[in-house]
């Protein structure tokens, strides 16, 4: 079988989805379903809409269509802010998108007018983590922009919180987002449909409120694809984390000094990874690289260790495994990792035991 491969469990990302969706339902929050890590794969997709979510979103339109031409028909999200120079593409394959730019917004409704349809905006709002979000000030502002502009209507006001700076959601979060809902609701005499508080970091806000407000969509990746949360990169009680598993080719088995000799510089990527003392190591090359995963988020087998990677060589020290040239080895991942492997294109994508559809 083809390697590098990541072999994908369906039932288990169905089965995430399945019980973080009943465990935010009585909160009155649903579950937008994010395909990014998997290159929109209509696959993962599928066992996301098994499992209970309402939707799908997505970082890049390309994804979307591919979801599209995969013959997901729910409603789709596009969760990073568009371009301008792809408003036409964005307009056709995705029904929502998060906003943050007044000419951005201009640019989808002339798109959507040229198509003969109507795009649904989402105005992100800036609550600390500094990266994508319209001040508070100036929120209102841009929501009767989006009103009175033809070929969008104002569909939600959303956040994002830990993805640049770590700030995490809580309660005083929430609650101003909830109280901007209402003021942008009476200045713009419409309710909002959507109102989306984050990401797979607000797991620990939404498990332990009382009130979850206006806060009626979370749009969750990592904790449905990997079942841990990104503030702590804790297991989620409950979810499973063998959804995904790397799986690498051995290519050389040699003893060898622990320590380099001769004069050092600068190794592929920066200063030489550090090595253990000792004598002797017992050493793997597997063919894996920087151009398929994520050194700092692959987690070897037991007893074995990691000891640098290259663009097209990961060196482990497998002490007394025994391991030959020829086998395979298996990694589980983080999400870095998760997310390069699966956008490379030298991993093999295999996805087993697909939920009933």
């Amino acid at each position: 079988m083809s390697a590098p491969r990541l072999e994908i469990d369906l039932e288990a990302i169905a089965s995430n989805t399945r019980t973080l969706v009943s465990r935010l339902e009585p909160l009155g929050i649903g579950v937008t379903g994010i395909t990014k890590a998997s290159l929109g794969s209509p696959g993962v997709a599928a066992a996301m809409l098994s499992g209970g979510a309402t939707g799908l979103g997505d970082s890049r339109v390309q994804n979307l269509a591919r979801l599209r031409a995969g013959g997901v028909t729910t409603t789709t999200t596009l969760i990073r802010s568009p371009m301008v120079s792809q408003a036409a593409l964005v307009v056709r394959d995705a029904d929502i998108s998060l906003n943050t730019e007044a000419a951005v917004i201009d640019s989808l409704a002339a798109a959507a007018l040229r198509q003969g349809t109507t795009h649904a905006v989402v105005v992100m709002v800036e609550l600390g983590d500094l990266r994508e979000g319209v001040p508070v000030a100036d929120v209102v502002d841009l929501c009767r922009h989006v009103v009175k502009t033809p070929g969008v209507v104002l569909a939600g006001l959303g956040t994002n919180l830990a993805c640049q700076s770590g700030v995490a959601p809580d309660q005083l979060k929430m609650d101003e987002l909830s109280q901007l809902v209402e003021k942008v609701e009476t200045s713009c005499d419409r309710g909002l449909s959507i109102v989306s508080g984050g990401n797979s970091a607000n797991l620990d806000w939404a498990m332990s409120t009382a009130d979850a407000g206006h806060i009626n969509d979370l749009r969750l990746g990592e904790a449905i694809l990997l079942g841990t949360e990104p503030l702590h990169r804790r297991v989620v009680d409950g979810l499973r984390t063998d959804a995904f598993t790397l799986f690498a080719e051995v290519i050389e088995v040699k003893t060898k000094p622990a320590l380099p000799w001769g004069d050092t510089a600068q190794a592929a990527f920066g200063p030489p990874p550090a090595r253990h003392d000792g004598e002797l190591v017992r050493q793997a090359i597997v063919a894996l690289g920087r151009q398929d995963t994520d050194p700092d988020g692959l987690t070897p087998p037991p007893g074995v260790r990691v000891l640098g990677m290259s663009s097209d060589h990961l060196v482990l020290d497998v002490g007394d495994h025994d391991v030959s040239v020829g086998d395979e080895l298996s990694f589980s991942l983080g999400y870095g990792a998760l997310l390069r492997a699966a956008t490379s294109p030298f991993v093999t994508k295999l996805e087993v035991d697909a939920p009933p559809r």
